[in-house]
């Protein structure tokens, strides 16, 4: 069974910063982030890992986990939505408390999806995997992003929709700073490994494939017990990304999650846009997708709107979705079943 938390108008919102935290330089974005939010009726509560950063961390293990923890079970805080992902999140799964975790909306990306993933295979707490704080800091945003809201507002029971984004973003221009943060200047097409139309249906998870892969094999990635006893033996849709690895790591990444069990009774794979995706002696991630749809007999769909290339869908982890592409569009509408 999946629990939903539900966004309520007015919500306080807690930043904590379980992977990395912001430098003094950059410390403005997340003041422009919370002005943002608070106009728009929202109230934010930073804590003391936002604000440090040091040897590719906020700060040492027990402590983010240990902050995370305090805001997870603070009643006067609603969601928790940190600054941005980093490198180092998986230090702190040992050290936090999953017993009775508490119905509360945590949002993020990156590293983040490694802390959304396992909260929702060891607890069944939907978990929403989208924007970050430091990106909801424009004068206004784009259509896709906007509808973080939107679909964490859902009662469970009840559907919501999301369309592929018209454009996405080639490349940051920070040095050309924009009302809406991203500059979506590039034609959106969502592609098929068949070409053709595709439709699929099934339970969501996922993340950014080089953080989660790490997972595998212990208690915080037990995706068997987890389709068995949460969610009836029904089919896993999976959407990953990739951050950092080239299509030789990619691909080894993904070989490992399949002899894990992790694809079994899979509906379909989604791959979300990657400027990382370099080929390794003319191995493309076309190839790649080629060979995964030929051997696991599913539906491949890829250059969907989740990961490092903005925009963002926001895709509920434990939620059930149906998808259809055609002609280079997207559609995704996700069903808070429990």
């Amino acid at each position: 069974m999946i629990r939903y938390p539900i966004l309520r108008e007015g919500a306080v919102i807690g930043t904590t910063a379980p992977s990395s935290g912001v430098e003094e330089s950059m410390h403005e974005l997340i003041r422009e982030a919370s002005r943002r939010l608070e106009s728009e009726g929202f109230k934010v509560v930073a804590g003391d890992t936002v604000w440090t950063q040091a040897k590719a961390k906020s700060a040492p293990a027990k402590v983010r986990a240990a902050e995370l923890d305090r805001m997870l079970r603070d009643d006067t805080i609603d969601l928790i939505v940190p600054p941005w992902g980093g490198e180092l999140l998986i230090e702190i799964l040992e050290h936090l408390n999953f017993d009775q975790m508490p119905e509360k909306w945590i949002l993020g990306y990156s590293d983040i999806s490694l802390l959304l993933l396992a909260i929702t295979l060891k607890t069944g707490l939907a978990t929403a995997h989208g924007t970050n704080l430091v990106d909801l800091r424009g004068e206004y945003s784009d259509e896709t992003t906007a509808m973080w809201r939107t679909v964490m507002s859902t009662e469970t029971g009840d559907s919501v929709e999301q369309r592929s984004s018209a454009l996405y973003q080639k490349e940051w221009q920070h040095d050309a700073p924009s009302p809406c943060v991203f500059h979506l200047t590039e034609p959106n097409v969502w592609q098929t490994v068949s070409g053709g139309k595709v439709s699929l249906k099934g339970r969501l998870l996922g993340g950014c494939i080089d953080v989660i892969r790490h997972v595998i094999g212990t208690k915080y990635g037990d995706v068997r017990s987890f389709q068995q006893e949460r969610i009836g033996g029904e089919p896993i849709l999976w959407y990953l990304e990739n951050c950092e690895m080239n299509m030789a790591d990619q691909r080894r990444s993904l070989v490992q999650m399949k002899l894990a069990g992790w694809f079994d009774h899979c509906s379909g794979l989604m791959f979300g846009r990657s400027p990382a995706n370099r080929p390794v002696e003319g191995y493309t991630a076309e190839d790649m997708y080629r060979e995964l749809e030929e051997e696991l007999q599913v539906p491949v769909i890829y250059d969907i709107d989740c990961g490092h290339v903005p925009p963002q869908i926001t895709l509920i982890n434990g939620a059930y979705a149906e998808v259809q592409v055609e002609n280079g569009q997207g559609r995704i509408t996700q069903y808070f079943r429990p």
